[in-house]
């Protein structure tokens, strides 16, 4: 079969609270919800065509007379990262919890991780990636420590100035850290964060890079591969699978990349399967509780997403969806365990609603490129 599959993550977009959100810090989230409301309502005449405001009762997006299928996703697992919810949007559950270290990382851990990386820490403790660069930057300057910190997610981050590393030094400090970070400690991301400037004017810059632990089984992208089907990363997809299923990979350090690359992809592609991040919604915008700047990032996706659908033909399935929320109306700045919305649109789908797990996009991309299953792995195809 010769057709092509675009799944494309709002970062961070969540649709409202799952069942266990309380246990999570979470009650009540609702992202979508919550940025309309404060922003006054949200100006996306694309993203309301298909169908958004027929999702949740979005303020300034009306559910439209005929919506593409459209509903909402839930995870099967545990956990409110980008790692897992990626990974369930292609047919992979958490066994468990990953590890977490809201206290920061106990001594033997950081240790361990000087040795492999002949580098000193300072830090150690949950930070917002800004607030850790004006609280250590200078003394990171002066000393030459490395900014060590996490979140609320199963990560670990290093921050590093150009001055005192360069990109691709920082990339082999955190390619030995995630070569400790195994076992107990397998935490789901080691993240570099370069960044360059002055104190009071810090700045991180597009050198990011994610080092994801494995999944922990078959997703997918790895049945696509085994079909002969080209699968297409945008963005850190690629990193949030460790490369595994991914056969081009294409950049997305920004939203503006990520866009020229998606709709180059649009334009061009013959056939395959392209699953893409924009993470703007949550790394800039989110996590920093910015309503106006979630709402251009939202404003620019839309845009762009014209042009995505007069490029579309009837052999073509485009899936928007999320990963998990980041709602800013919520006490802390982490992600928040939510729903994640479903618009999918392709010939025959009715402008049905659908709920489901997330990894019924999988299924369904699987299905829409290669016409069979994969019934061993999680996820219903929502086509039929």
């Amino acid at each position: 079969m010769s057709r092509r599959a675009f799944v494309i993550v709002l970062d961070a977009c969540g649709a409202g609270e799952l069942p266990d959100a309380g246990d999570y810090g979470d009650a009540g989230a609702d992202t979508l919800v919550n940025v309309a409301r404060l922003a006054g309502g949200l100006d996306l005449p694309n993203l309301q065509r298909l169908g958004l405001g027929c999702i949740r009762d979005i303020q300034g997006v009306p559910c439209p007379d005929a919506p593409v299928l459209h509903g909402r996703l839930h995870a099967l697992g545990p956990g409110k990262d980008s790692t897992t919810g990626h990974w369930e949007l292609m047919g992979t559950i958490p066994p468990g919890p990953m590890p977490t270290y809201p206290d920061g990382f106990p001594p033997d851990v950081v240790a361990a991780v000087e040795r492999a990386t002949g580098h000193r820490f300072c830090a150690n403790h949950a930070s917002d990636g800004m607030q850790v660069l004006t609280d250590y930057g200078e003394h990171h300057l002066r000393t030459g420590e490395l900014i060590l910190y996490t979140s609320a997610d199963s990560v670990l981050q290093i921050a590093a100035h150009h001055d005192v590393l360069s990109e691709p030094e920082l990339l082999e400090v955190c390619r030995a850290a995630r070569g400790v970070m195994t076992g107990e400690h397998a935490v789901g991301r080691v993240i570099a964060r370069p960044f360059v400037g002055e104190p009071g004017a810090w700045k991180r810059t597009p050198g990011r890079k994610d080092f994801a632990v494995e999944p922990p089984s078959r997703t997918y992208l790895d049945e696509a591969q085994a079909a002969d089907v080209p699968v297409h990363s945008v963005g850190k997809v690629r990193d949030l699978f460790a490369g595994r299923g991914i056969d081009e990979v294409h950049p997305g350090a920004t939203n503006e990349i990520g866009l020229e690359e998606i709709t180059g992809l649009v334009r061009d592609l013959d056939t395959g399967l392209v699953f893409a991040n924009l993470v703007e919604t949550d790394q800039l915008y989110g996590h920093r509780h910015d309503v106006p700047g979630f709402h251009a990032a939202l404003q620019r996706i839309d845009a762009e997403l014209g042009t995505w659908l007069g490029l579309l033909g009837d052999d073509d399935l485009l899936v928007l969806t999320a990963d998990h929320g980041v709602d800013p109306t919520m006490p802390h700045h982490d992600h928040t365990r939510e729903h994640t919305p479903l618009l999918a649109r392709f010939p025959g789908h009715g402008g049905r609603r659908h709920d489901g797990p997330l990894s019924d996009v999988g299924a369904s991309a699987f299905r829409w490129l290669t016409g069979r299953d994969a019934p061993e792995l999680p996820g219903t195809p929502f086509l039929d």
